[in-house]
């Protein structure tokens, strides 16, 4: 009856975070969901606090990423950027489109899926805001879909990828090798289907006599931050060093500098960046640490050993649908983080490996509440005052992200 009720609680708290019925917060159903287990005695304390202190990595490398966005939106970086997209773009909306994609692939690629809710949201909002476009939707849906897409170009991209491979991460040029393919039919997939059913609204012209505002030294400095962060990281990833120090660290020497030299109230920055994020990721770790409790590893590694082992080519699929479509029910971060366990409980094959990775990150596609980045875009979205239903994007999603599930799966043959 004890996993009968774990399963229970845990799947209404995730339900809560997915649903949000009433419009409770996101953090307030997984915070519950986590309290009711510990309350009950259905886990104890010191398994709770192994659960959230398993977050550690997480926790720094999302505070690093949204000091950072802050502190650049703040010293209006993204006004400046989107006023050279949008010139660049000379009226036509298409040619902005593309732009945005092609950044939201350099942005993933380079400083995780995470960093492009959080930062390039703001940039999209503020270049539709100056090209006065009157249906923004079609290119900040392009922020969501790509953080997603494009987070397996490198181990970077995505922090599910680290908690997957665990210790056993693969050096970058075996990463390259197993991954650079489906990477590029991922991108390109979805940016076809994605132009495709958006094109009816990018037929109005766009502002071309686009004004660029002058950039600020705490804008200068944001941007060096920015940059910095992607070298460091891509460092640390060859090293094999765990990425949340050093996002923590180079977000908070960025903020800290920036409010030195313009002589700002700290707290303007401070307020500003969703902090509920934290306990909502520490919540979903407790309720993982509890469905853990109930054998849950153990029996899934059973099963897919053997399957594996009986038809490489069944198993390889059978994952990467399932943990795909397992992310939209659980949310990508304690589907990873079950998936991760399983994988390094059951020394599965490579090729097994590969498309459960995948699943886990392109998965999230089909739901607003997929991923954590796709979580962290909605936030950014209605700080804009843009609002998307759980049916707007799940009617986009289940293409975008079916189809190009089917052909990523497909490449890892080739």
């Amino acid at each position: 009856m004890t996993n009968i009720y774990i399963w229970l609680i845990s799947f209404l708290a995730i339900a809560g975070v997915i649903i949000r019925p009433f419009k409770i917060p996101e953090v307030v159903w997984a915070l519950l969901g986590a309290v009711i287990l510990l309350a009950f005695g259905f886990i104890n304390l010191n398994d709770g606090f192994s659960g959230v202190a398993k977050g550690t990595d997480v926790y720094l490398f999302l505070t690093g990423m949204m000091l950072l966005a802050e502190t650049a939106r703040e010293e209006k970086l993204f006004d400046w950027l989107a006023a050279h997209a949008t010139r660049m773009a000379k009226g036509s909306p298409k040619r902005l489109f593309l732009l945005v994609y092609l950044v939201g692939v350099v942005v993933t690629t380079f400083l995780s899926n995470d960093a492009t809710a959080v930062v390039l949201t703001p940039a999209v909002a503020a270049a539709v805001k100056a090209a006065r476009v009157s249906k923004p939707l079609p290119y900040l849906f392009i922020c969501a879909f790509i953080a997603n897409a494009a987070s397996f170009v490198l181990p970077i991209s995505n922090p599910a990828n680290l908690v997957i491979y665990g210790n056993h991460m693969p050096t970058l040029l075996v990463w390259m090798s197993h991954y650079i393919i489906p990477s590029v039919v991922s991108i390109v997939v979805t940016y076809l289907i994605l132009f495709a059913t958006q094109r009816n609204q990018l037929q109005e012209p766009i502002e071309t006599d686009i004004t660029i505002p002058e950039l600020t030294a705490g804008g200068k400095t944001a941007m060096i931050g920015i940059c910095a962060t992607a070298i460091i990281l891509l460092i640390s990833s060859a090293l094999d060093v765990q990425l949340g120090l050093p996002t923590a660290v180079t977000g908070i020497l960025t903020s800290a500098i920036v409010i030195l030299r313009a002589r700002k109230n700290p707290w303007v920055v401070i307020k500003g960046v969703s902090w509920a994020v934290l306990p909502l990721v520490a919540g979903l770790f407790v309720i993982v640490e509890a469905l853990n409790k109930t054998g849950l590893t153990e029996k899934l590694a059973g099963l897919l050993q053997p399957s594996a082992a009986s038809n490489l080519t069944a198993a390889t699929w059978g994952t990467g649908l399932i943990t795909a479509f397992a992310c939209n029910l659980m949310n990508n971060l304690p589907a990873g983080l079950i998936a991760g366990n399983v994988i390094q409980a059951g020394h599965v094959p490579e090729m097994v490996k590969s498309a459960t990775l995948i699943g886990i990150d392109l998965g999230p596609n089909l739901s607003m509440t997929g991923s954590l980045a796709t979580i962290l875009w909605l936030v950014a979205l209605r700080r804009e005052g843009q609002e998307v239903s759980a049916w707007q994007f799940l009617k986009l999603g289940a293409v975008v992200m079916t189809v190009t599930l089917l052909f990523v799966l497909a490449s890892l043959w080739i």
